[in-house]
């Protein structure tokens, strides 16, 4: 078996997951993840990482709300990082799609948290 993706939202797809369980061959892996972030949610952070990038210069720069996501995961996560073959660093693997609703709730936070320190005022946002 090659990778399979089942989001348990009802009893038959619970029955096809215990299925597969049954079925898959020795040392195959499982991992259990939690929902993932809500679209409300998203929407939210977007709607904040766009007033920090908006109302705030960094050290003498503005920079895009992405950039802002990066750095917010980087802070929230830990980083990994790679060499770029025109020197420096270049951060991977990190992406918000990739929280649960609880490890969502923790990174906004964060967000919250530095925007307060540096002033940054959110516009109403969806919760």
């Amino acid at each position: 078996m090659g990778r399979a993706l089942l989001v348990l939202w009802n009893d038959a797809m619970k029955a096809k997951a215990i299925d597969w369980i049954r079925r898959a061959p020795k040392d195959t892996r499982v991992t259990f993840q939690g929902p993932k972030r809500s679209i409300p949610q998203n929407d939210r952070q977007w709607a904040m990482l766009t007033d920090i990038a908006t109302q705030l210069c960094w050290h003498g720069q503005f920079y895009p709300p992405q950039a802002w996501k990066d750095y917010f995961m980087h802070s929230y996560r830990g980083a990994t990082w790679m060499p770029h073959e025109d020197g420096g660093m270049v951060p991977v693997g990190m992406h918000t799609s990739d929280l649960s609703v609880q490890e969502h709730s923790e990174f906004t936070m964060l967000v919250e948290a530095f925007a307060a320190r540096h002033g940054v005022k959110f516009r109403e946002t969806v919760e």
